[in-house]
């Protein structure tokens, strides 16, 4: 690996910002990081820097809600490899975020070496998940019919049916994302359609879903 390598850590807790960051500097010497505290300053960090070579991204940062963060992150930059870094060790959880695009799924109890030995395989263009891990084994079709339509939205979407979620109209939703009204309107419909809804209100339930989707497990 070269110095050109450009990680972008994002995560609110210094403690496991230095532990990734120690990571990071151990599987690539020389590597440029960068670090993200939310979701506003991960957008920020991707449009000063749109070559990013790898993305630690923490489910659970201020301004995210369940994937979404993931979400926003594979549609924005799809060629970014994504690895999920979190204290969730739910199989479930770990195989949809793999269902929504991340090359690894990190549980943050791993060890140092670990971390450094499933960037090092990622950044090589492979996947990383825990050994015990199956993701051979039959998805759910509720969940992943959810995953493949969410996983159809575009960033600007995704950031709309973020502030849906929130319960932010459409003015306030234009005025945050510096568009028209009209804008916003035509995301919204946009949503509609590719979630399969009729409402804002049942875009906002399945929006839910995201965070839920435990629930929606495969039966043993």
């Amino acid at each position: 690996m070269t110095d050109a390598v450009r990680v972008l850590i994002a995560d609110d807790h210094p403690l496991v910002l230095g532990a990734l960051r120690e990571a990071v500097n151990g599987a690539i010497p020389g590597a440029k990081i960068y670090e993200a505290a939310d979701f506003e300053s991960l957008a920020a960090a991707l449009e000063e820097t749109p070559d990013m070579d790898l993305v630690l991204l923490d489910l659970g940062m201020p301004g995210v809600r369940g994937y979404s963060g993931l979400l926003f992150l594979r549609s924005e930059r799809p060629g970014a490899p994504v690895m999920v870094v979190s204290g969730n060790e739910d199989p479930t959880v770990m195989r949809h975020c793999i269902e929504f695009g991340a090359s690894a799924y990190v549980p943050k109890s791993l060890d140092v070496e670990t971390m450094r030995a499933a960037i090092r395989k990622v950044l090589e263009g492979g996947q990383w998940t825990p050994p015990d891990l199956d993701l051979s084994a039959p998805a759910n079709k509720e969940a992943s019919a959810l995953v493949r339509r969410l996983s159809s939205l575009t960033p600007q979407q995704v950031r709309v049916l973020m502030m849906l979620s929130q319960g932010l109209l459409n003015k306030q939703i234009a005025y945050e994302l510096s568009v028209s009204e009209a804008t916003v309107k035509a995301h919204v419909s946009a949503i509609l359609q590719k979630l399969g809804v009729e409402s804002r209100t049942q875009a906002v339930i399945l929006a839910a879903k995201i965070e839920k989707m435990q629930a929606l497990a495969p039966t043993p």
